[in-house]
């Protein structure tokens, strides 16, 4: 940026969750630029988990989930603008309108969308829906209220998993179809996938694991599905729930580092040219990122976290206006959280990214405990399962490379060691729905094994 870094053009594209954290970042840091916010969605920005919570159950509208902000960060708002790519050289975003918006520097924070159901005819019947948008929860919404007779939700990762626990706590029967072997085995392991298993049946769904939808039924509207094991689900109502795309097209003839898993950069969410060589004026923040994390072998991380998209968009925010010696890293922990069949479920680090686990505190008996995993010795990370008061500890023993198993004091029982039980974390091909943290670098050892609390 020429002259002072706190003055120039920025551009933001993504009028999402990082992209108002980091426009509010930018005016925080002194910036008195010009700010302009592009984002393909006609609304301002808006908070995306109460859309399968909250909205769901009927306890607000889907209009009603806008994100507060810090302050008014004082831009430009191109809404209902959809960016079709970037000219590196001459820096300029390019958009749908044939309008360029020249930059100094530029924040690519575009996110995420459903993954479609494959078949464009089958998804187009009516009563067929994915979520991701507000739209999308108000239809769901108005459809699951009007009371149909039952829902099929196809995934069984956490979106699917708060669908269906939303749908019960409605009183509406439903019936989740996952390749897996177990609901969320994906992103926890198959020891907790197999109590979320056992929650989701206790509370009355009809859970069918191993098994893929082929096909999507109806004349105009949707009234069931067939399954690879030859039945066939009664349903009016389906949700498809196979996870996130990221929106990266629009960048293919950028030159950037963009494909399927997201957007290259480094610790300090700088982006990567196709070749692997870091960009001065381009970064990314948010789920469309891939970033290494020193705590994790330095192995890129794809993270679908609301935590993750507020800590980098504040790293992305201050690095843009800031050179390169007073830059900073992006080196939180990542963490998340769901509420689903009556279990507050609370991750810190990445549980994929290991190769033992422990019971540290409580029983999978009693639902409630919490689980810490390791990789060559070392915590990695930690699940609890209501049990959110020591998933602080936890973070704690991962940011200091901790030994594992934990020390004492880390758990509430001595260890057998040698009494290891496998707890396969699959191959996420295998499955319907995503991990929500994605190891998209070298992954250790797949195969975790369960050390029993003697």
């Amino acid at each position: 940026m020429p002259g002072d870094l706190k003055d120039g053009r920025m551009v933001i594209v993504g009028a999402s969750l990082a992209g108002l954290r980091a426009a509010e970042a930018l005016r925080e840091e002194g910036f008195t630029g010009s700010l302009t916010v592009v984002g393909d969605e006609p609304h301002p920005p808006y908070d995306r988990p109460p859309l399968s919570k909250q909205v769901l159950l009927g306890q607000a509208t889907a209009d009603t989930t806008g994100l507060p902000t810090r302050r008014d960060p004082d831009a430009d708002w191109r809404l209902g603008v959809r960016a079709t790519g970037v000219d590196l050289l001459a820096k300029q975003v390019l958009l749908e309108s044939g309008e360029s918006l020249p930059y100094d520097r530029l924040l690519i924070a575009t996110g995420t969308r459903a993954r479609p159901w494959p078949n464009p005819e089958e998804a187009t019947l009516d009563g067929v829906f994915t979520l991701r948008t507000r739209e999308d929860a108000g239809g769901l919404a108005r459809r699951l209220a009007a009371g149909p007779e039952r829902v099929l939700v196809i995934g069984g990762g956490f979106t699917g998993s708060e669908i269906a626990s939303a749908c019960r706590e409605r009183g509406l029967e439903v019936t989740v179809a996952e390749r897996g072997p177990a609901p969320l085995v994906g992103a926890l392991g198959g020891t907790l996938g197999k109590l979320a298993a056992a929650m989701q049946r206790n509370h009355g769904v009809d859970l069918r694991t191993g098994v893929t939808v082929t096909a999507l039924r109806g004349n105009g509207s949707f009234t069931g599905a067939e399954l690879s094991d030859g039945s066939r689900v009664e349903a009016d109502v389906c949700v498809v729930a196979l996870g996130a795309v990221r929106n990266v097209e629009w960048l293919a003839e950028s030159g950037l580092a963009a494909g399927p898993r997201g957007i290259a950069c480094d610790a300090g969410c700088r982006a990567f040219n196709m070749y692997g060589i870091v960009t001065d004026d381009v970064f990314v923040a948010g789920d469309v990122s891939r970033f290494p994390h020193p705590l994790f072998g330095y192995q890129m991380l794809s993270l679908e976290h609301w935590g993750n998209a507020v800590e980098q968009a504040g790293v992305a925010a201050h690095n843009m206006l800031n050179p390169g010696p007073l830059q900073r890293p992006h080196l939180t922990v990542p963490s998340f959280w769901s509420t689903q069949f009556g279990l507050n479920i609370k991750s810190v680090g990445v549980p994929t990214y290991s190769d033992h686990v422990i019971i540290a505190q409580g029983s999978l008996e009693a639902r409630r405990l919490a689980m810490v995993y390791g990789y060559q010795g070392r915590v990695t990370a930690a699940v609890t399962v209501d049990m959110a008061k020591s998933l602080d500890y936890y973070r704690h023993l991962i940011e200091t490379a901790a030994p594992f198993p934990p020390p004492p004091g880390a758990q509430d029982r001595a260890i057998a060691a040698d009494i290891p039980i496998p707890s396969d974390v699959p191959d996420p091909k295998g499955l319907s729905h995503g991990p929500t943290v994605a190891v998209t670098g070298y992954l250790p050892d797949r195969r975790l094994t369960l050390v029993q609390p003697g």
